[in-house]
């Protein structure tokens, strides 16, 4: 499936919150697949909602590659300063 691909401005506080909010999402399916796989859960954190832990992996990876795609942009951009 093709998505549509956006240019977004923001600040670079608005841009680190975003970041943060993402980076905690990705943890929280981080801890659910370990939560899957081994019965015991990492932190204080909720379990997502989710079939197993190969299927909280994937979410945890799409959003580490989001996390990473948006960081290459600002080094990227950091470059031309």
């Amino acid at each position: 499936m093709d998505y549509r691909t956006y240019s977004i401005t923001l600040n670079s506080l608005d841009l680190g919150q975003m970041l943060d909010g993402i980076e905690q999402r990705a943890l929280s399916y981080r801890n659910t697949q370990h939560y899957h796989a081994f019965g015991e859960t990492l932190s204080d954190d909720i379990v997502e909602e989710v079939t197993d832990a190969d299927e909280a992996r994937q979410i945890a990876e799409h959003y580490e590659q989001i996390i990473a795609a948006v960081q290459a942009q600002i080094e990227q951009q950091d470059k031309g300063l």
